[in-house]
């Protein structure tokens, strides 16, 4: 990744945990975790908040200490690496930076902690745009200006093995279109790339594979597709006029004869699952029954992390239900659709539009969303 260009690893290693656990007091932050996040794909690191993900970050990067178990990168510890900053790259908390030190001084202070040359820092600036913020001091960036920084200093010493705590928190959709694009070319080349994030519809898009914790505890350990497949299953939404509601309660019958379950929906209409969408039409012109909605509707990572991991969350608004909960199935939704071929950047190495400057004040006018982020920052 010299010079804004990605270039193939040798070498590449894997994270491990092995029985990983940690106790603070009498509370379990991890439990007994064990799973590998290997090269050459991008793993997503999911849970509910309190579930122990940044714990298990920090165990992995010789913050903490486990009460029990073990994790290696390579084959052992972090803190055993020969030079660690140049083997294992982290974004944990982008606010992790002195306010008066500019954006330029702060990643020269780590590169010269780590034997990494000067050249490299306005490398890394390049790629995540902030070459023309480089001397402005770090107090004054945005939540989003401040993860790409975070993003620059994980980046600095090139390395194998890369940890992305929430790394699109605060950034515009075409920083998240950035970051989306960064990770899987990491991937590409070979990488160790594990990722955390809330955001299912934009984890649906950059992961591969997935672990997903709850409580501490391993809930899944699988791609994104298998883990999908089996925590939420496809649909059919099936409506007949709203002036004949006796159709509705005939076709629901025929379509549990002929195998198919079928729920009613707070809207009138009926779920199907076990038919497919020609058999249910073919039902309903063989005995006559008019429709007025015949739509799939395809299971999404989003649907599936919330039904295996709703018996898992900490913190919940007094609103909902404590018993039986349920989040409501997001028919409809799907992650959006990446940005057409050649529209935007061409690469993930492409630096992000710069933020603009003049002399004394800053402006918000070449790029959308810049004046916002001023404004936060001020």
């Amino acid at each position: 990744m010299r010079g804004g260009q990605g270039r193939a690893r040798t070498g590449a290693r894997m994270i491990e945990a092995n029985g990983l656990s940690k106790w603070y007091g009498a509370k379990k932050a991890v439990d007994d975790l064990s799973f590998t996040v290997r090269p050459g794909v991008v793993t997503g690191f999911l849970g509910p908040n309190g579930s122990g993900k940044s714990t298990t970050m920090r165990l992995i990067l010789g913050l903490e200490q486990p009460s029990a178990g073990a994790v290696t990168v390579g084959g052992v510890p972090f803190r055993q690496l020969a030079n660690a900053p140049r083997e294992v790259g982290a974004l944990l908390d982008a606010k992790a930076v002195h306010r008066g030190r500019t954006a330029r001084n702060h990643l020269l202070a780590l590169a010269q902690l780590s034997g990494i040359p000067a050249r490299r820092v306005d490398e890394v600036l390049g790629v995540v745009g902030l070459q023309d913020v480089a001397r402005h001091p770090a107090g004054g960036f945005s939540l989003g200006m401040g993860q790409r920084l975070g993003i620059a200093a994980a980046l600095l010493g090139d390395p194998r093995v890369l940890l992305f705590d929430e790394p699109v928190n605060g950034l515009d959709p075409e920083g998240i279109l950035w970051v989306r694009r960064l990770m899987r070319a990491l991937a590409a080349e070979g990488r160790t790339v594990f990722v955390s994030s809330h955001l299912m519809s934009e984890m649906a898009l950059t992961a591969d594979h997935l672990v997903v914790i709850g409580r501490g505890r391993l809930l899944a350990d699988m791609s994104v597709r298998d883990f999908i497949a089996r925590n939420a299953t496809d649909f059919a939404r099936v409506r007949v006029p709203d002036h004949a509601p006796g159709d509705a309660e005939r076709l629901a019958g025929l379509l549990r004869a002929a195998g198919g379950q079928v729920l009613p929906e707070p809207d009138g209409a009926l779920r199907v699952t076990g038919l497919a969408l020609p058999a249910i039409s073919d039902l309903a012109h063989e005995e006559r029954v008019r429709l007025w909605e015949l739509s799939p509707h395809h299971a999404s990572l989003e649907e599936a992390y919330m039904r295996l991991t709703q018996a898992e969350v900490d913190y919940r608004s007094t609103a909902d239900s404590l018993e039986g909960f349920e989040e409501p199935d997001p028919f409809g939704e799907r992650p959006p659709e990446p940005a057409a071929p050649g529209a935007g950047q061409s690469g993930w190495y492409a630096p992000h539009t710069p933020y603009p400057r003049t002399a004394d004040t800053w402006t918000g006018d070449a790029v959308p969303g810049a004046a916002q982020e001023h404004e936060e920052a001020r």
